[in-house]
């Protein structure tokens, strides 16, 4: 199977900035691929490379297996890009934005304009579409710029972060659309900072930091691999707490004012085994997430 991406050794260098190192993975067409990781990851660096913006400084990079150096005029037409800045022209109507647009593909008028109306409906814009695209909410906005990518039918969709800054309500409008786009075949390449986005639209994952790939799979996998089925929290664990997880060998991790005891499948006893040890401030048992993961791998401190 002919793949939609296939990035091999990938690296990207900035002066004496090392961004990408030796990055390799593949996208398959149909299917959602996330890439995840804190700031100064090197997710955007791949992106750039792969919509053609950057070049990459050593490695194979392929896009519908044509190399990027050689065919970027080619892929790029078969490219749907959403990048993270609203980019949308404020003095053009919401129609007009995407009309206007599709000329950069060539795309005749009239195709252009029933590809439009269809876009527009498939994304709940029909309604605003005469209004001005600088007078849209938030929400609207970013439904409109994924539109727009649209336009020219890729075979790729790019989203770099493509809800950062919505309310609750305008996130799952969007993520239910790129849901049926998947659905009817589309391949999607997802950066995000939402671990819930990236476990529920992506079949597989890759997470990142200081350039390099940590892990790679399936999010209900690698939640299963690296955490377990569920985690108990403690607030303010005691000394005796801390001696009874080490004597017992629990997979754990200590923040210093709380404890993650993780706890495999069908270990529930291990709840009840600690609750005598929990002070007034309590314990709690609650799944696993992505999250989990993602803090365990990169960290907990904050990144500018």
């Amino acid at each position: 199977m002919q793949t939609s991406i296939d990035a091999r050794q990938l690296r990207k260098i900035y002066g004496d900035l090392v961004a990408v190192d030796d990055v390799s993975f593949t996208v398959l067409p149909g299917e959602c691929f996330g890439i995840l990781g804190p700031n100064g990851a090197g997710k955007t660096s791949i992106i750039k490379m792969i919509y053609g913006l950057s070049p990459p400084t050593g490695g194979i990079l392929t896009v519908f297996g044509l190399d990027i150096r050689d065919n970027l005029r080619a892929i790029k037409a078969r490219l749907g890009v959403c990048q993270q800045e609203n980019s949308l022209d404020p003095d053009l109507t919401v129609r007009q934005n995407l009309e206007v647009f599709a000329r950069y593909f060539n795309i005749p008028r009239r195709v252009a304009r029933e590809r439009a109306q269809r876009l527009l409906r498939f994304m709940a814009l029909d309604y605003r579409q005469e209004a001005r695209a600088v007078d849209l909410s938030g929400g609207m906005m970013r439904r409109l710029i994924i539109a727009r990518a649209l336009i020219n039918e890729p075979d790729l969709l790019i989203l770099d972060e493509p809800t950062t800054g919505l309310d609750p309500q305008s996130r799952h409008q969007v993520w239910e659309r790129l849901e049926e786009l998947r659905a009817s075949g589309l391949a999607i390449l997802l950066t995000t900072h939402y671990m819930d986005e990236a476990a529920r639209l992506c079949d597989r994952v890759v997470i990142m930091d200081h350039g390099c790939i940590l892990v790679e799979g399936e999010p209900a996998e690698l939640i299963k691999r690296q955490i377990g089925h569920d985690i108990i929290e403690v607030a303010e664990p005691s000394g005796e707490l801390r001696d009874y997880i080490r004597a017992h060998n629990w997979r754990h991790e200590d923040l210093g004012h709380r404890v993650l005891v993780y706890v495999e499948e069908k270990a529930d006893h291990m709840f009840q085994e600690i609750t005598p040890f929990c002070g007034k401030a309590g314990c709690q048992m609650r799944m696993a997430t992505l999250e989990d993961v993602f803090l365990k791998l990169t960290g907990r401190d904050l990144r500018e």
